[in-house]
This record gives structure tokens, sequence and C-alpha cells, in this order.
């Protein structure tokens, strides 16, 4: 487990203390996004600013005898090609939701790349589990599975390799699999694709929708909030899970929104629960500034993790605090599409994304905190922003996101765009 560091002492890993290396160019240059609060980056961001929680809906069939709260995605999805019918789940067609925005420029970056340039890696954790339920009950009446069934809906693969069918890519062709810090480390892996030379062009994100499977999971271990996500509040219970989807076009471009900075952290503290003091969290938030050679003071916004949950959210306002003090404009944006799993790392990505590319005038918006106002004065002092006041950037803006998830699986990214850009 990596030590806390003592706040008096400089840190060895500080920007100054980093040697020159030339940039690791991963321009996140095009975004599709599926969620229970919007489809598309247009219809997401008012709704970001606005703290619209009408996604949340209730279920009574994914855990039996029990009402739950969930952010559910209600749109129509479109349908699996019928050529990739083995593919055909709830995943895989809000997967296509987020891609099908992005077609024209995904497909126009791998004709231009080659299919053997061009990568995919996408994170999940919950793959085509709700479909599987639902051939498994069809098989408990009849006695055999039905023939929509396919087991590529259900390995964790399924979601990269039915994209990569659908755009021809060729090259490395991946899952990530690391709880809630999937999302986060599918753009990571995509970053070093790059930087390795295997790519020139990767199709990066996440996907996870709703099923019985972590429901139950959550609920047996009575973490699920029967109420609306409260992070960081006195009274918070819980989580509420949600589903999604966000993909990105990176690319060995310059300009634009980069991935300038990752963190990641194995702190096998607890196979559920989190390091109580932060360790892991504070781990990689250090190590994504200094891989972005960024100082604490020149990161705009930070978007938490803040799932809502006793034991997160009192260890990530210690981390949060230890880095970057009191005065760093911090909010959690699960309140308002929930806790989509896997999909958390690269949904909250997006968010940033958006947050910088509509930073104008030497100011960029943060989003919004939204809980019912009651701090809770035990958890260490941050700056939540109830009041989304433009906060003042410099030539660059940069924000930070964390994605912290079971057995410590963390992950940490920074997202910078020089506005002259």
């Amino acid at each position: 487990m990596p030590p806390t560091r003592d706040p008096s002492r400089p840190d060895a890993r500080s920007p100054a203390a980093r040697p020159p290396r030339p940039p690791r160019l991963a321009r996140l240059a095009a975004l599709g996004i599926e969620t229970a609060i919007g489809s598309g980056p247009a219809e997401t961001w008012p709704r970001l600013l606005a703290g619209d929680r009408s996604g949340f809906v209730r279920r009574d069939d994914l855990v039996p005898g029990r009402s739950l709260l969930v952010a559910e995605v209600a749109r129509p999805l479109p349908r699996v090609p019928a050529a990739l019918a083995r593919y055909d789940c709830r995943n895989n067609a809000l997967s296509l939701a987020a891609f099908e925005p992005i077609e024209t420029a995904v497909r126009d970056a791998v004709r231009a790349a080659g299919p053997g340039r061009v990568g995919v890696v996408m994170g999940t954790s919950t793959s085509g589990a709700s479909d599987t339920e639902r051939a498994l009950r069809v098989r408990r009446e009849t006695g055999v599975l039905p023939a929509w069934f396919h087991y590529e809906q259900l390995e964790l693969g399924g979601v990269a390799g039915f994209l990569a069918d659908l755009v021809g890519a060729r090259g490395p062709v991946s899952a990530i699999s690391t709880a809630c810090s999937s999302g986060a480390r599918a753009l990571a892996t995509a970053r070093s694709l790059l930087a390795l030379g295997l790519c020139d062009v990767v199709l990066a994100g996440a996907t996870d929708t709703l099923c019985g499977l972590t429901t139950n999971g959550f609920s047996s271990l009575h973490a699920i909030s029967d109420e609306l996500p409260n992070p960081f509040s006195a009274n918070r219970k819980g989580l509420v899970l949600g589903e999604g989807s966000a993909l990105f076009l990176v690319t060995r471009e310059s300009g634009g929104i980069q991935l300038t900075g990752v963190g990641e952290c194995g702190e096998a503290h607890h196979m559920s629960a989190p390091d109580p003091d932060g360790a892991g969290a504070e781990h990689a938030m250090r190590e994504a500034l200094a891989d972005a050679r960024l100082a604490p003071a020149e990161i705009a916004y930070v978007n938490l993790h803040g799932t809502g949950t006793p034991l997160n959210d009192a260890m990530e306002s210690l981390a949060v605090s230890r880095v970057f003090g009191p005065g760093t404009p911090v909010s959690s944006t699960k309140a308002l599409v929930g806790h989509t799993l896997g999909a958390a790392g690269a949904i909250e990505a997006a968010f940033c994304w958006m947050v910088l590319e509509r930073a104008r005038g030497g100011a960029l918006q943060p989003i919004p905190h939204v809980f019912d106002g009651v701090r809770d004065p035990e958890l260490a002092p941050l700056n939540l922003i109830e009041k989304p006041d433009p906060v003042a950037i410099g030539g660059v803006a940069n924000v930070l996101t964390n994605s912290f998830g079971f057995g410590g699986n963390d992950c940490t990214l920074v997202l910078s765009r020089a506005l002259s850009c």
C-alpha cells in the first residue's frame, strides 16, 4: 500500500522534479455519450448544469421484494445490425447509441489510418448480463436457451469485439474490467497504445447496463440507498445504480482536448471497502498530476468519484483535501446519472470533456454538486460547488476526474485544453 505523503516535505513526483519528455499526444477528438439524462453532449450539458435528476425511476424487477431507484436510459435504443446478431444485447445497443453520433468521424479515421492501425479498448463490468438473465429465465421455463442468445453477449470482451467488427478495426482489441475504474483505465490504455506506436487511432470508452446481478450484489452489501443519491451529505445512505455509455475517438494529434495525465493504483486494502485513510486515492491523484506535469493549483475542477456511500465519501474527502486543500471546486456527478459502475470512469471523463470544450474567455463552468445541502462535519473540508460560478483559468484549462473501484483499483485522469487551440 502506498504511504501517505507528508505534506511538509517536497514531493519527488512534482512537475519540477520530472525530467523533460516528449508530449504523449492523446487527443479526445470526438465524443458520443448516452446516459439517463441525455443523448450526446449538446443535450447532456444543459441538464448537467441544471442538476437534472429526471433519469431516476423505480424498478421492482431487479431485486426480489425490493423497489429500487435506478438511473435508466429510457429512450429506444438502435438495433444491432443483423450481420452482428451474435452481439445483440442491451449493452451493445447502448454502445451503438453512443457510437452513432460519432460514426462518420470514426469511419473517416479508420479509412485514413488503415484498419490495422486502429484499436478498440472498452470497459464494462456487466456486459450482456441482463440479456443472459432473460435467456436463463427462458431456459428455466422451456428447458433450452433461446435461439437469439449467443455467449458473445455475456463475455466481458463482447462490447469491444462488437465495436471492432462494426468499424472494421483490426488493431489491438481489448476489454477492461476493473470494477468502477474500468472506463478510466480504458482511456489510459488507449493513450498507451498510441504512445507505444501500436495504433494511430483508438476507439475507447465504456458501457454498462442495469441488471439483476449487480443490483442484488450491492443490495446484499447494504450499499444501495432507497433514496436519491446524496454524495458527501451527512444524510447519505448509499449509492444508486445507473447505466450508460461514453465513447471517445482518441488520436495522436495535437490541439483540442488532450488526456495529459494518468495515475493508477492497486491498493488491495479490501475486496469491497476502500482504504479509510484514502492512501490509494491520493497516490492515483498525485501520479496523474505528476504525469501531466501539473501542480494541484493548476487544476480548475475535480470530478469526484463521489458514490454517496459512507466509506467512499469519507476516504475521498481526506485524499482530495490532502492533495488540493479546501479551495479547488469539486463535485460528484453520480447524483445526476447514478453510479454507472464500469462505465463511470468514461462517462465522467466525458463530463469533464464537456467542461473543457465549453471553456471560454478565460473561464470554465464546473458542474454543480447536487445533494440535500447538509454537509457532513466529520468529512474533510471540500469546496463542493452548489452554485456553479465560472472558474478563472489561464491559457491552459486542466480538470481531473477520479474513479475508484473494488479491490483498490483506482484510476485518476487529467484532461487539458490549450484555449488557443
